[in-house]
């Protein structure tokens, strides 16, 4: 006979849009129990006690309250590895938002501190979830396609002065850290989820209408090649320019048995499939995108994260975006800057 057990107890540490995502998710999670919030803008203070009447006002007092046992790390990205080592020192489980943090070094520490405490360390990487990425690597872990020669990727979306408000992170170079780390590191981690580690060759960045709104580039681009696969030579463009709104984000696969284009938005529509003695299954349909002010993020996959990391600390389920891959996916970022022609 099963064990009906306890509700998860959550705190959010962050409570700009992507921490209320969190929190939605964490309400409607019938397993989960929200025991507190916390912000580093005072004045929110009156905002969630209206809504959720859980404000804490001192951050060491939270991280102490019993009742939490996942912390969902949700400030800007410049400050998730020092929060995250203070939920783990504090014997919390923490969720992470993309980017894990803006350096391997302070993603390995992470990864070291939870080891030693025995936490987890969960990254939200939910576009592993879209249905369209999980046929991707079906098709690519089964050798469908035979020999991968060719993969680009294109991200093409807009960020103005709409996101980029005066004296806010976005566009602060130490807390934002720029677009492959902030808009895109979605796509970077499928990536490496299809291919696994790949090497970045050769990279360069441009800035063409961002110059007095961002710290960094606006545009960009890297090619890389794959341990995994022999012939393959990858191209990954993306953009932060593109007049008005989002345009697309899509991957290009050329290989010896077929070709696929997946695009939309967000990478969650087949565009093209031509594979040899091969019939496309029906794919249930992707999420909506996630909505803020002005603008459009990835697929809203969050409810995922929350579930498995329930369910892994429970011990019913593994890690399905472990820290160790988050770091990966930092490494390859840092890479693509390290190899950068000015």
């Amino acid at each position: 006979m099963s064990t009906l057990l306890p509700p998860v107890g959550f705190a959010v540490i962050g409570f700009g849009h992507i921490g209320k995502k969190h929190v939605d998710n964490i309400l409607l999670n019938s397993n989960a129990r929200l025991v507190g919030i916390f912000d580093l803008d005072n004045n929110k203070q009156e905002e969630i006690n209206a809504k959720y009447a859980c404000s804490f006002d001192n951050l060491e007092e939270l991280l102490n309250h019993p009742d939490v046992q996942i912390v969902c790390i949700c400030t800007p990205n410049g400050l998730h590895f020092s929060h995250a080592l203070e939920a783990l020192n504090q014997n919390k489980h923490v969720i992470i938002e993309k980017p894990m943090t803006l350096s391997t070094s302070d993603a390995t520490e992470i990864n070291e501190t939870a080891q030693k405490v025995n936490k987890h360390v969960f990254c939200v990487m939910q576009n592993r979830y879209s249905p369209v990425a999980a046929w991707l690597k079906e098709v690519i872990n089964e050798n469908i396609l035979g020999e991968i020669y060719s993969v680009s990727v294109l991200c093409a979306w807009n960020r103005d002065k709409r996101y980029y408000k005066p004296n806010h992170w976005h566009g602060n170079l130490e807390l934002d850290g720029g677009p492959l780390f902030t808009q895109f590191s979605h796509f970077v981690d499928l990536i490496y989820w299809l291919l696994g580690k790949i090497e970045v060759n050769h990279s360069e960045f441009y800035n063409f209408n961002h110059q007095n709104l961002t710290q960094f580039e606006d545009s960009g681009f890297f090619t890389f090649s794959s341990p995994k696969f022999e012939k393959l030579k990858g191209l990954f463009q993306y953009t932060t320019a593109v007049f008005e709104t989002n345009f697309e984000s899509s991957i290009h696969i050329i290989a010896e048995k077929g070709t696929i284009k997946v695009g939309g938005q967000y990478m969650n529509e087949v565009q093209y499939c031509q594979i040899k003695d091969y019939k496309l299954p029906n794919l249930d349909p992707a999420p909506p995108p996630n909505l803020y002010d002005g603008y459009q993020g990835s697929a809203s996959n969050h409810h995922f994260v929350i579930q498995n990391a329930i369910e892994s600390i429970q011990e019913k389920a593994s890690p399905k975006t472990p820290g160790n891959e988050g770091k990966d996916v930092v490494n390859i970022i840092e890479s693509v800057y390290q190899k950068r022609i000015l």
